[in-house]
């Protein structure tokens, strides 16, 4: 069997906003690509069935409803922005292990607001996001919007800022495939990091080798690079988008803006070779990189 991080073939996930477009439409496709899909959270709609295909959902009032009735462990989040900090609050409040947040263009307060919240609260419940695409474990389980089907299971640990890149690497990689795919989003605060994902798959008997995609801005990847040096005994290749990016400007993601020689593409592609992170310039080269490293396992 197939080991996997934060997501099994045995997770339940609700999906908080099933009855709205992009709760509907994703959680058609989690279904369809074989994840447990047991209910969702809809305080206006509770008691409604929404059905998917010939599969019938119960839609609760509450998380915590959710979760009893179903003994769902994962909440997927697809609810407008400015009502995610109360959705989050609400999951964490629950108590729920793993919260997915895929919601783009929550205000960084609210999002500093949920993430203090859950520590507050112990850390029971993981953020996974905003702003991402979610977790994937091929063949196993899928909780956001990563497609199921571009990729097979196998041994590597995939970590990414960018949804995009995730997608590609899973592609270029499929023949090989992978553990489980962490896409953490791009925003200045998110709940888990890249250390958290290196934590996961080098303690992850499935798991060989992990690839990690950072990109321009902050200090994220050099911070994994520092915890890669003292902590992580697999190898690990490394892309980082943005090598052609202007100094000042922001890009795309709202946590990608340079400033100086600080956060720049070139700095953190040095501060992961310094210890031992293999750094491809593009993602194909990224890809090859890993192929050798599989090759020589």
């Amino acid at each position: 069997m197939t080991m996997a991080i934060w997501l099994t073939e045995n997770s339940k996930i609700i999906v908080q906003g099933i009855t709205g477009s992009e709760g509907m439409k994703h959680g058609r496709r989690m279904l369809a690509a074989g994840a447990k899909v047991v209910g969702g959270v809809n305080a206006r709609k509770a008691g409604q069935k929404v059905d998917f295909d010939g599969t019938e959902v119960t839609v609760y009032g509450t998380v915590a409803e959710a979760m009893s009735a179903t003994g769902a462990d994962v909440s997927v989040v697809f609810v407008p922005p400015k009502f995610t900090k109360d959705a989050v609050v609400e999951a964490v409040d629950a108590g729920i292990p793993l919260c997915v947040v895929i919601t783009e263009g929550i205000p960084v307060h609210d999002t500093a607001y949920f993430w203090a919240y859950a520590e507050s609260k112990g850390n029971t419940t993981r953020i996974i996001g905003p702003n991402c695409p979610g977790i994937a474990s091929p063949a196993a389980s899928n909780a956001g919007i990563i497609p199921a089907d571009i990729t097979a299971p196998g041994r590597i640990g995939l970590v990414s800022k960018s949804g995009t890149l995730t997608y590609q690497m899973m592609y270029e990689l499929r023949d090989i495939g992978f553990s489980t795919c962490v896409g953490i989003g791009g925003d200045p605060v998110i709940g888990t990091t890249h250390i958290d994902a290196l934590k996961a798959f080098q303690d992850d008997p499935g798991t060989d080798a992990i690839v990690m995609i950072g990109e321009i801005g902050g200090d994220a990847e050099e911070r994994a690079a520092a915890y890669i040096e003292q902590h992580v005994t697999k190898p690990v290749v490394g892309y980082v988008a943005g090598f052609t990016a202007p100094e000042g400007k922001t890009m795309g993601h709202a946590g990608a803006i340079v400033s100086g020689s600080a956060g720049t593409a070139q700095a953190k592609k040095e501060a992961l070779e310094k210890v031992g992170v293999r750094v491809g310039k593009t993602p194909s080269e990224t890809a090859r990189l890993m192929r050798e490293v599989m090759k020589n396992l």
